[in-house]
């Protein structure tokens, strides 16, 4: 799993404490870190009970990352230990929800468990508007057709940046706005985000992953407002 990679880089050479045994906190944080990587898993298939969470697929790499250094440190014992201990604890994981009448009820406690601990060491980036979704996808796709043509991916990122002009344009229609209101709102934006990414900071401080989840097939009664 990809989050599992966070703790795939070796670390520079210090002198080896001794090694104890997990502590109770321990445990919870790194079965933790075992739940997110099961549900990121999940996401990135598309299992719909997976999506009513956040994305996890960043924010769990880097809380597996930062997790997997504490428990080092604090206990003396080796990347490859610790790794073992994540995978044991993945094992866990799938055991709890073999033969239960809900498991998705099982993953949902470990979430609401596992999440407040995730915020605390891993901040939610701000999430985009569906206005900025569409000028950041369209420029994101500009970006790849420049450089590889009509790739699968710029394929997947024109489908993904009209799906989004759409439904922005829809939700500005519903706010009795013109076509021509529009138009200049969303250039308005985009040269918004062409300005941003002149600094990366400022960029990669949004959650580009809410953009993709903007653009999933839409549910009945389904709106967008952010």
């Amino acid at each position: 799993m990809l989050i599992l990679l966070a703790l795939a880089q070796p670390t520079p050479a210090q002198n080896e404490p001794a090694v104890t045994a997990l502590t109770e906190v321990h445990k919870r944080d790194l079965s933790c870190v075992a739940a997110f990587a099961i549900v990121a898993s999940e996401q990135e298939r598309g299992i719909e009970s997976a999506l009513a969470y956040p994305l996890l697929a960043e924010r769990g790499r880097l809380y597996a990352g930062q997790i997997g250094e504490r428990v080092m440190m604090e206990t003396g014992q080796s990347r490859e230990q610790v790794r073992d201990a994540i995978l044991a604890a993945v094992a866990d994981q799938q055991a709890k929800v073999q033969n239960v009448a809900e498991p998705d009820q099982v993953v949902e406690a470990e979430m609401a468990k596992c999440l407040p601990l995730l915020d605390s060491e891993v901040a939610p980036k701000p999430k985009p508007s569906l206005n900025q979704c569409a000028a950041m996808l369209q420029l994101a796709y500009e970006t790849v057709y420049a450089r590889e043509k009509l790739s699968k991916k710029a394929q997947d990122l024109k489908t993904l940046a009209f799906v989004l002009d759409s439904r922005a344009r829809e939700k500005m229609r519903g706010e009795g706005k013109s076509g021509s209101e529009s138009d200049i709102i969303l250039t308005q934006v985009r040269e918004e985000i062409q300005a941003s990414e002149q600094d990366p900071r400022e960029t990669s401080k949004m959650d580009i992953d809410h953009c993709f989840a903007l653009a999933a097939p839409e549910k009945k009664g389904q709106n967008f407002e952010h």
